[in-house]
Parts: C-alpha cells; sequence; structure tokens
C-alpha cells in the first residue's frame, strides 16, 4: 500500500465497512510481519490506541506495546491505557513512568517550542532505551493516519507548519525497523468507526484531541509542579461537568489553560494570590479554523464553583472567547 488514498476507496462510515477494512489490514499486517516482533508507542490517543486494538487482533502477543508517562498527562489516562490494553486485552504493556525525567530537563524552559522539542526528544530516548531491552523486534508499529501524510507532503513542498510534531520519528541508527502503519490511508472520522468495531470503549475512541507535549503546553510558560497539578485537576473538573451536561460530545475539544501569573483574590476573608484557570472550548471542522462553543452560564458558573473551591492555588477562572483566526485553538 503506497502513501496515496485512492480515489476508489469507499470512506468507512459503517461497523460493516469497518469490519471488512480490518479483515483486510488483518491479513496485510500478518502477512508483512510473520512471526516477528512489532513494537508500539503507545500513547492512549485515538489512533495510537486503534492501532494496538488492530494489531493485538493481527499478531497477538507478538505486538508489545510501550506507554511512557511523562507527567503531562491528564488525570486518570495512563490508568485506562494500563486497565484497558494490558488488563483487558491482555497486551503485551511496558509501562514506563518517566515523570522526574521530564519534569526535570523542562524546569525553568519557557519557550513553547523549546518546550515542545525537549518533550519529543525526550520521548524518544524513552521509547529507544526500552526498545534496546526487547529482543528480536523487527517492525515499529505507528499510529500514523492520512491527514499526517498529508501534513508531510505539505512540508516537503516547503510549506511552513504553524508548529512541530510530537510523534515517535528519528529513532536511533541503531533501531532500525520497517513501519507497519495499517490506519495510514484513513481519516480520523473513519478511525474512530474502526475502533469502535474494534471493541474499544467508547470514551478512548472519542477521546478529545490532545497535543503530544500534553499538559506541558496548556501549563503556560516554565512549568511547575503545582500549577501542572492544578491544571490536572482543574481540566478533571472541566471534563466532568462536561460529561454530566452533555457537552462532551457536542464540543470539540475543551480544556483548561493556566498561565503563569499570579493575581490577588480573597479566600477565608484574607488575600489569596492564585493563578487563573482559563477555559477553552471550540468547534471545528478542519482545525483550519474554529468557532467557540456557547456554554450554558448555569454550567459555567458550576465550573467555577468547583475549581475555585476544589483546586489548590487557583483565584479565578475565565472563558477564552476568541474564534481561529485570531487565536489557534492550542495557546502555545
Amino acid at each position: 500500500m503506497n502513501n496515496v488514498r485512492p480515489e476508489t476507496m469507499k470512506r468507512i462510515t459503517t461497523p460493516e465497512l469497518a469490519q471488512a477494512f480490518i479483515d483486510e489490514q488483518i491479513a496485510q499486517v500478518r502477512a508483512q510481519v510473520g512471526d516477528k516482533k512489532v513494537l508500539l508507542a503507545l500513547s492512549g490517543g485515538v489512533d495510537s490506541s486503534v492501532v494496538a486494538a488492530l494489531l493485538i487482533k493481527a499478531i497477538g502477543r507478538q505486538l508489545y506495546c510501550v506507554h511512557v508517562n511523562h507527567g503531562l498527562m491528564r488525570k486518570g489516562e495512563s490508568e485506562q491505557v494500563i486497565d484497558i490494553f494490558g488488563k483487558s486485552l491482555d497486551a503485551n504493556l511496558i509501562y514506563v513512568d518517566a515523570t522526574d525525567r521530564f519534569l526535570n530537563l523542562l524546569a525553568g524552559v519557557a519557550d513553547p517550542e523549546s518546550k515542545r522539542k525537549i518533550i519529543g526528544k525526550e520521548f524518544i530516548e524513552v521509547f529507544a532505551d526500552e526498545a534496546r531491552k526487547l529482543e528480536g523486534v523487527s517492525f515499529l508499529g505507528q499510529g500514523t493516519i492520512y491527514p499526517d501524510i498529508l501534513e508531510s507532503i505539505k512540508q516537503a513542498e516547503g510549506k511552513k507548519a504553524v508548529k512541530s510534531h510530537h510523534n515517535v520519528g528519528g529513532l536511533p541508527e541503531d533501531l532500525k525497523f520497517e513501519l507497519v502503519e495499517p490506519l495510514k490511508l484513513l481519516y480520523k472520522d473513519e478511525v474512530r468507526v474502526v475502533g469502535e468495531a474494534l471493541g474499544l470503549p467508547h470514551a478512548m475512541v472519542y477521546r478529545q484531541p490532545f497535543p503530544g507535549p500534553g499538559l506541558g503546553v496548556r501549563c503556560l510558560g516554565a512549568i511547575t509542579r503545582d500549577r501542572l497539578h492544578a491544571l490536572r485537576e482543574a481540566d478533571a473538573i472541566l471534563r466532568d461537568e462536561f460529561d454530566k451536561n452533555g457537552l462532551a460530545e457536542k464540543v470539540w475539544q475543551y480544556f483548561i489553560i493556566i498561565p503563569d501569573l499570579k493575581s490577588v483574590g480573597v479566600k477565608d476573608d484574607s488575600r489569596y494570590e492564585g493563578w487563573p484557570a482559563i477555559i477553552r472550548a471550540v468547534n471545528t471542522k478542519d482545525a483550519m479554523t474554529a468557532q467557540i462553543e456557547e456554554i450554558p452560564y448555569a454550567v459555567l458558573h458550576k465550573i467555577v464553583a468547583r475549581i475555585t473551591a476544589e483546586v489548590a492555588g487557583i483565584n479565578r477562572v475565565l472563558y477564552d472567547l476568541t474564534p481561529k483566526p485570531t487565536g489557534t485553538i492550542e495557546w502555545e
């Protein structure tokens, strides 16, 4: 299979079409891999989760999944990966808690692109360290999808990307793998249909887009552990309230941002300096433009009350009303 999607290829919109695609890819993967081992970086995102589930169907325990917790995941995400893949699907799951390794490197680094490069480079180093411990691995599985290929084509043509992408790429020369990319001609909506046909949980298949550097680009400026903790807890409250109020699948992407600044507030009749938590909630069709979702005031008031009462260090909650353009979806 080449890197150009045939014009005759049907869009995968139904469980039947998804199952036909799965059967076809299982046959192709088995023919490509044989009895060799495949290594996969499993982030817990939609693409890596779907490709992991598909490869498990195809080659079972010949697949080795490496989940690197860089300390910048949302609340409960690493635990979900361990529960689903390590327990329910009985995958060969290697869990690496590299929180200290990443946060020590990021200490004092405020520039967004520098943070992205540090996280991306260190991710490759951690992944490569785990790969060297395994014997007989000949293939690298990747959750590449068709928009990734289109973006690469654009960059090859000299068009500048808005920001660098985080992925498993540029591995050391001593790790020479052949790629296994069964999703590479699918669009994101098709990947979700395939994921559900594979039996993955709905919440995982419809997980929000999440940047590779994770909360590292939502904890604005130089990352500190206390502000990162506050961000993770506030973001969990936002997601919980969106779930409770039927907004989770109505809004394409919603999250919290915490900048590196404080303002004066009042708590228990005393001066209370704290960070602002900024809510970002947008809808988009192609991620090139984005519109602001109007959140009911009753829901916003509940979110504000919970965050300011339950999360230490936050004394204000703001709502970003800027569409794209002029803003981008993320702040960094």
